[in-house]
Formats: structure tokens, C-alpha cells, sequence
């Protein structure tokens, strides 16, 4: 479970969500360079490479962001309405000696999708990595559920990964190396949950348009892959949900929630040369919950 900042729609915590990407126009910058105190070593090493993730103003986004840092990427942060912490976000990779800008865009719209994917390629010249981590999480049972809400999800969930993977795709065609494109999924791609019903399919969605796309693009040098996590934790999780945290943490082989960089660490490996022969996969980051039986 792991989205970020998208629409605005409400939402509940659950697998393969924690922030995603909100939806808005407007630029903002922050630049640093220098491995300095913000390497990881554990990390497979991305310098000199650049990494676009929507919906970076926060949670697991902001993880994302954060780990391709410490690999030693340049990272575009996207955010809608998360300015301030999107530009703390920068400020933070910055003052450890690495180097990122911010960037807004409304991503329910076909142009700010360009626009967004042409920003961050202009910033540096070359565009190397694409996470799509934008997307919304609203709980709505399915009886009452209305064909404008189902639309509204997949627009925000669906659609924006499409218009930026198209966008990115163009641009990373044509430059040596090619790129990569990783789109977040959930578990619930595979295993849905009550009141999930749009949420899971447009999960289910991403896992194979990364398929589809992995086949179309590697010709031309573009690798494209999904994560799906599972429960992400957050500040006031356990408050919020005691009675799913305590399911998961009894269900998990590993025995804990993950963390954005459990996922952003799985972003990285799929971006960097190690995963160099790894297209059209999902990565299920779960703590093993998917390997429990179910009867």
C-alpha cells in the first residue's frame, strides 16, 4: 500500500499506499552536489544519473526521493499542493550534498504531465530514472460507488502514470543508456481489499501496463518495471488503524511494516545497472505476507 499526493480524494491506510501525487502547477529549486554525508554505500550507485518521482512532497514519496539521493542520483521532486515540504525535501538532500529540485504539476492533466517530464529533463539536461508514485487511496464500497469516482481514481492512478511514462519515454529514447520507468503498484494489484474495489484494479492496472510497456519500450533501450508494497508505516499509523497494524505485524514472516526506503530501496536496484537484464517484472515488497497461506 503506498500512494501519495494526487487529488486530494480521502483515503485509509492499506497495502501499497503512502503518498503519492497531488495535482498542480508552478516550479521550485534547490541544488547541492557532492556525495557528503547523504550516500548510502548499501545502494547500488547512481551518480551522474537523474530521477523524476511524483508525488515526492511526502511519506513514501519523500522516502523515494531521499534514497535515490543517497545513491548518488540528482532527483526532480514532484508535488501538487505539498510545496513546503517538497522544498523541505530539497533543502534537506542539499544541505547533505545532494542535489534536487522541486517541481509541481497537475498530473490529471495530459499537458502538465509533459510539461512536468520536460522541466525535469531541461533541469540537467537528461532524464535517467521515472517513478511513478503519484495516486490517491480513497476507501468507497463498491454498491455506492459511482462511474465518476471509478473515473476520477484511475485518471489520478492510472491515467498519469500513462501520460508520464509516454512523456518520459520520448525524451529518454534518445539519449544514451535509455532509462527506466518504475511504477508503484500495491499488493492489492493481486490481493484486494473491502472497499478497495477501484483502488485494487487500478493497481492491478499499473502491473501490467509495466508489462505492456517493458515490451513496446526495450527495443529502444527503456526498462519498465512495477513495486507493489505492502502496509507502509507512517507517523499515527498505529493510532489511526491499531487493529491492521496489528494484523500485519502478525502476518509478516519479517515481523515489522515496511518503511518508504524499503521501497525506495527497491526503486533504486530496479533503476541501476544491477537490474540492467530486469524488464516487465513486479517486485513485491512485502515482508514475505504474500508467501503466508491464505486457507
Amino acid at each position: 500500500m503506498g500512494d501519495g499526493e494526487t487529488t486530494g480524494l480521502g483515503s485509509r491506510p492499506g497495502p501499497g499506499s503512502g503518498s503519492g501525487a497531488e495535482a498542480g502547477a508552478g516550479t521550485g529549486a534547490g541544488a547541492g552536489s557532492g556525495p557528503g554525508s547523504l550516500r548510502d554505500a548499501s545502494l547500488p550507485g547512481l551518480p551522474g544519473r537523474v530521477a523524476l518521482v511524483t508525488g515526492a512532497s511526502g511519506g513514501l514519496g519523500a522516502g523515494i526521493a531521499r534514497r535515490f539521493a543517497q545513491a548518488g542520483a540528482a532527483v526532480v521532486v514532484h508535488y501538487l499542493r505539498g510545496e513546503e515540504r517538497a522544498r523541505e525535501l530539497v533543502a534537506r538532500i542539499t544541505a547533505e550534498g545532494g542535489d534536487a529540485v522541486a517541481v509541481a504539476a497537475d498530473l490529471t492533466r495530459e499537458d502538465e504531465c509533459h510539461r512536468l517530464v520536460e522541466e525535469a529533463y531541461a533541469w540537467r539536461g537528461h532524464l535517467d530514472a521515472l517513478v511513478n508514485n503519484a495516486g490517491i487511496q480513497p476507501v468507497q464500497e463498491l454498491p455506492g460507488m459511482t462511474a465518476a469516482d471509478w473515473r476520477r481514481l484511475s485518471e489520478a492512478n492510472v491515467t498519469s502514470a500513462f501520460c508520464c511514462t509516454q512523456a518520459a519515454a520520448e525524451v529518454m529514447r534518445g539519449q544514451d543508456g535509455g532509462g527506466t520507468v518504475t511504477h508503484i503498484a500495491s499488493i492489492e494489484g493481486s490481493h484486494p481489499a473491502p472497499g478497495h474495489a477501484h483502488y485494487s484494479a487500478s493497481k492491478a492496472a499499473l502491473i501490467m501496463f509495466a508489462r505492456s510497456a517493458a515490451l513496446e519500450y526495450g527495443p529502444r533501450g527503456i526498462r519498465v518495471n512495477s513495486v507493489s508494497p505492502g502496509l507502509i508505516d507512517r507517523p499515527g499509523l498505529a493510532e489511526d488503524w491499531p487493529e491492521g497494524v496489528a494484523r500485519w505485524g502478525g502476518a509478516a514472516p519479517l515481523g515489522r511494516l515496511g518503511t518508504p526506503e524499503d521501497v525506495g530501496a527497491a526503486c533504486v536496484f530496479l533503476a541501476s545497472d544491477a537490474a540492467s537484464w530486469i524488464t516487465g517484472t513486479d517486485l513485491v515488497v512485502d515482508g514475505g505476507v504474500g508467501a503466508r497461506p491464505t486457507w
